[in-house]
């Protein structure tokens, strides 16, 4: 029996019906689970999944996506749901999507405008805010057909309107302006983003990447003792997060990073740049994966895809399995480190093989760093303070000509030190 509080959350939540195809009955269970994803964004959005319809077909039509007779299905589901809404698991063309609420009378969303709803809800600080009216805006330019909304009116004033130019067009030509407003608070922004990462130069930096819902936040609150915002939903992250680790090597900064997700829209990933360039210029990535999972496999390769998008696919990368307490059995658990022996197994949630990861990018500082002897030309001072910065410093000697100084570095610096002394006097003395 359901309370009466959530029997009055299910009545306000929109019903929906959601819809895709696969091509050969190969592919049957993949869409079904892709529906299933499909139905937890609909959740994350606010609405309830009131039933699910798939067409085998070899590819969408042009002007409906599906059939006119599975059309008639979706319509003839929607009115004995009594939804307010259909899903499509696909982005769709302004002209599908316009012909299809036509046929089923009922709003029609596609994939990318699910997702960006649900980056909208979820957006809390200003540079999300803008980040997603930025891509919402580049999602609806070439669908103003549909969704006009007489932006030109909610502006009024003088000079909103050319000579002889339609509605239409005088929003297309707002929509723009604010196009190139937002994109300039997002440079800015983004050359903020960038001093806070110099600051941060000298330590090492780990990103967690991974699947949506896939625990990043709660490995990165187990392993920080911090307490950021997590939740069992799609996307509860929006912004990059930055948390300060202890090992025994140095201090590490952890990234928490918005969820990637298949298809996710490329307005998204446009926009939402300067937050996934803490990917780009970390030194090293923890791909987390959702071990209970049953398509984990596909969400893996989803993320390599991704990474290899955002040009950080060469980085070095540690694998970990969270959730392992979900796991059904020991057997599952042992086959899977047999496909991937170099993971680390872990549950974010109960604080198990958490000390395996920590040990894991300990080893990786340590292959990073050179034992060196380096021979200075008195006088450049400046390189003796650089090192002091970014080395540890384990002898310094002077005479008449030289300084000399032996350190442990790490071989990022190489070349910046090469630059600022000639490299025939650097000798290395192991690696």
């Amino acid at each position: 029996m359901l309370s009466n509080d959530l029997q009055s959350d299910i009545k306000e939540r929109e019903r929906v019906v959601l819809v895709g195809i696969y091509s050969t009955s190969n592919h049957k269970k993949q869409a079904e689970e892709y529906l299933s994803e499909l139905q937890m964004l609909t959740d994350t959005a606010g609405g309830i999944t009131v039933g699910k319809i798939l067409q085998q077909k070899k590819r969408p039509e042009v002007t409906t996506y599906i059939g006119k007779g599975k059309l008639r299905e979706v319509r003839s589901m929607v009115a004995g749901e009594d939804a307010q809404a259909v899903i499509f698991d696909d982005d769709l063309s302004p002209t599908q999507a316009r012909n299809i609420e036509k046929m089923t009378k009922t709003k029609v969303l596609d994939r990318s405008g699910l997702i960006l709803d649900i980056f909208a809800s979820r957006a809390k600080t200003a540079a999300a805010k803008t980040q997603v009216e930025l891509a919402q805006l580049q999602y609806l330019l070439p669908r103003l057909t549909r969704y006009w909304t007489h932006l030109s009116r909610q502006k009024g004033g003088i000079g909103t309107k050319g000579p002889g130019e339609t509605q239409i067009e005088t929003d297309r030509r707002l929509i723009g302006r604010r196009i190139a407003v937002l994109k300039e608070k997002l440079g800015k922004l983004d050359q903020q983003r960038k001093v806070q990462r110099q600051r941060r130069e000298q330590t090492l930096r780990v990103a967690l990447v991974g699947y949506t819902n896939a625990g990043k936040t709660s490995l990165i609150n187990a392993l920080t003792r911090s307490s950021l915002f997590a939740e069992d939903r799609l996307f509860a992250t929006l912004d990059a997060t930055v948390r300060r680790l202890n090992t025994g090597q140095e201090h590490v900064l952890l990234s928490d990073t918005v969820g990637f997700i298949r298809k996710l829209p490329h307005h998204l990933v446009e926009s939402f740049k300067s937050t996934l360039d803490e990917i780009r210029e970390s030194d090293l990535l923890l791909h987390v994966v959702d071990i209970s999972s049953p398509v984990k496999k596909d969400y893996i390769r989803t993320v390599n895809q991704t990474l290899r998008e955002l040009g950080a696919d060469q980085k070095p990368v540690i694998m970990v399995f969270n959730k392992v307490d979900r796991l059904p059995s020991p057997e599952m658990l042992a086959e899977i480190r047999r496909d991937y022996p170099e993971a680390v197994m872990v549950s974010a949630l109960r604080g198990i093989g958490l000390d395996g990861i920590s040990a894991r990018i300990e080893e990786l500082q340590e292959r990073n760093y050179l034992e060196q002897e380096i021979v200075i030309p008195i006088g450049k001072y400046e390189v003796v303070s650089f090192l002091h910065d970014v080395a540890q410093v384990q002898k310094e000697t002077y005479d008449e000509s030289s300084i000399y100084i032996a350190c442990r570095i790490h071989k990022k610096y190489i070349a910046s030190l090469q630059e600022m002394i000639n490299h025939n006097t650097t000798k290395q003395l192991s690696e």
